[in-house]
């Protein structure tokens, strides 16, 4: 899989300040007015006007607040917050070109993860002032975007029975005694349509649809999943028992894996999967409505993120032709 370094898809060669905008979840952040000075103070030292400060609410977890600061120029927006906030600011960002700066402050970080982004709030401002750039894929599902993953079955059951306060002690452990809940649950019979190619039916315990491969805990359920091909990976897990869920796991944490038992793995640019029943689904970690549907269009290049500009070896050795 591609590095962030290696994919960056645009740099500014500019060095004039931006304007910018925080907005924050104040449940998942803490010391606000330590964050606020902090990154005011290293904007400054930058050059760059005070950013507008936003805060997210029960009501408008972030979309609104996103797209009240393009509307007022900002070129540049921090999101600090947990999975969900950035999803939400997302939602405002996705098509404006505006650039998404992450200060990772929840459980899983998963976007951040992915595309390295320091969870660290100093350099994570850094990270925006130096410029790097890299523009993402987005999934859509019922007019929602994600950037990570959606999932239907097992995987957004899990995520809905984890407590808040589990998560806050236990982090993404929390994850495991929900899914525990859920193991003996009844499979699904599904239909996966991924764009022109036959219709596949399959028993199944949980269908996700990864933008990116890597979920929490560091596990790389996707491997070759990369987010700026203009398709998504699409894992149908189906364990039958305590013993394939053991073997699963065992084979998703291989590092040099090349097939894990009772997972297949498909590629495409629109995702229809269709269940028997309604079922629970999940994107980027936020629970949906229940539905016997999740259909996902990929949005190719829909959303700047700010990530680690390469360096000048790796654009040299990116020039550089092939050995025979």
């Amino acid at each position: 899989m591609t590095t962030p370094q290696q994919t960056t898809a645009e740099q500014r060669h500019d060095d004039g300040p931006l304007r910018s905008a925080v907005i924050v979840n104040p449940n998942r952040v803490e010391g606000l007015d330590e964050l606020r000075a902090g990154i005011v103070e290293q904007l400054a030292e930058a050059g760059w006007p005070e950013p507008a400060w936003l805060e997210t609410t029960a009501e408008d977890p972030g979309t609104g607040q996103a797209k009240k600061a393009v509307e007022d120029g900002a070129e540049v927006v921090f999101v600090a917050g947990g999975d969900g906030t950035v999803r939400a600011c997302i939602d405002g960002l996705a098509g404006t070109g505006a650039a998404l700066a992450i200060l990772p402050g929840g459980t899983g970080n998963l976007l951040a993860t992915n595309l390295g982004v320091p969870t660290d709030t100093i350099e994570g401002v850094k990270l925006a002032l130096e410029r790097g750039r890299r523009t993402v894929d987005l999934g859509e599902v019922d007019g929602q975007t994600f950037a990570v993953m959606a999932g239907m079955g097992l995987d957004a059951a899990m995520v809905d029975d984890a407590h808040t306060k589990l998560k806050a002690v236990l982090g993404p452990v929390a994850y495991v005694f929900s899914a525990l809940k859920h193991i003996n649950d009844a499979e699904m019979k599904v239909e996966v349509q991924v764009d022109d190619y036959p219709v596949l039916r399959r028993r199944a315990r949980s269908v996700l649809v990864g933008n990116v491969g890597r979920l929490q805990g560091g596990v790389n359920l996707l491997p070759d999943a990369e987010p700026d091909n203009g398709q998504m990976d699409v894992a149908v897990l189906a364990p039958r028992n305590l013993g394939h869920w053991i073997q699963t796991a065992f084979g998703v944490l291989r590092p040099a894996r090349k097939k894990v038992p009772n997972m297949e793995v498909l590629r495409g640019s629109r995702i229809t999967v269709t269940s028997d029943r309604p079922q629970p689904r999940q994107l980027d970690g936020d629970v949906i409505d229940k539905s016997d549907t999740l259909a996902v269009i990929v949005r190719p290049d829909d959303l700047v993120v700010c990530v680690y500009q390469p360096d000048e070896s790796e654009d040299l050795a990116e020039g550089a032709p092939e050995g025979d």
